[in-house]
């Protein structure tokens, strides 16, 4: 009875914070919900609403999102950036979070606090850097898409190390030293022991790297050539400004659309990879294996 009691009064006590976290959500989602809505308005109201019609994204012959040549080039140059940074990115940031766990003595602490740095930083103290960095420093380097690319490699990084030696910590050092004693050589037991045990953190890597690029504005801003290397976050800060209709609530729904497609093939790629481990598969565990990464 007494257990009873007890068990019902931490309920009691939890209940406010259960309403507090969905009231959270809900403050998070009704106005991303709201702008998708209005993506699909007949008339070019952004906010009354005039019926459904798909004219914002595919009817109108000159304002609709498949039709506006900037709205297409901003979506390319998103795609193009945040693939590219995240197959940089990933691969890098493997190999320095490695190496970073693997230094011993003093330096190691001075080490891991660096790589970190960018994670930290102001993002708008490393666009500005980074800016006078290939304006005033390195001049070969055009600002424009190859600029962008190796400010987001540079800011997204830190990002990568964290989640991956978050990875190694969990793991030890034990699996290796035992491929070790087997007879492994280093490169065997970093690649037939290490590497496939790194794969969760390796999708979560994934999936931040590509979140974080496609719907970066302030690097990618400063580090713009214009028109040319425009991307979706500025593509609508532009028309936000200028007087904007549905089209550019369209625009901003595939980029949600995209981010979560994304999401969910990580989310696949890691219940398939814990299946054959032997662990539960499903999207909630992939889910919540690529939430542990992430903290």
């Amino acid at each position: 009875m007494n257990t009873d009691f007890s068990t019902a009064k931490v309920r009691n006590k939890l209940s406010p914070l259960k309403l507090l976290i969905w009231g959270y959500i809900i403050w998070s989602l009704v106005p991303v919900i709201i702008a998708v809505a209005y993506s699909f308005n007949d008339g070019r109201s952004r906010s009354v609403w005039q019926g459904f019609s798909l004219r914002w994204w595919f009817t109108d012959p000159h304002a609709s999102l498949w039709h506006n040549d900037a709205m297409r080039n901003a979506i390319t140059n998103s795609l193009i950036l945040s693939f590219s940074t995240m197959l940089i990115v990933t691969p890098l940031g493997i190999t320095l979070a490695i190496g970073a766990q693997r230094i011993r003595g003093r330096s190691k602490i001075v080490v891991q606090s660096l790589t970190s740095a960018p994670l930290i930083t102001p993002e708008i103290v490393v666009g500005a850097a980074l800016l006078l960095t290939f304006t005033r420093l390195f001049t070969m380097i055009p600002l424009g898409y190859t600029a962008q690319l190796l400010g987001n490699v540079t800011f997204s990084l830190s990002s990568v190390v964290i989640i991956v030696r978050a990875r190694l910590i969990s793991i030890g050092s034990s699996f290796e030293e035992a491929a070790r004693d087997l007879g492994a050589t280093s490169v065997q037991a970093l690649r037939f022991v290490l590497m496939p045990m790194l794969w969760p953190s390796v999708m979560a890597s994934l999936v931040v790297v590509f979140a974080t690029v496609i719907d970066d504005f302030v690097i990618t801003s400063f580090l713009s050539s214009g028109i040319g290397s425009e991307t979706v976050p500025l593509r609508i800060y532009s028309s936000v400004r200028g007087g904007a209709t549905p089209a550019l609530n369209a625009l901003a729904t595939l980029l949600v659309l995209t981010s979560f497609t994304v999401l969910i093939i990580g989310l696949f790629g890691l219940s398939t990879w814990r299946k054959q481990h032997g662990e539960r598969g499903g999207l909630r565990a992939a889910l919540a294996d690529v939430t542990q990464m992430e903290n």
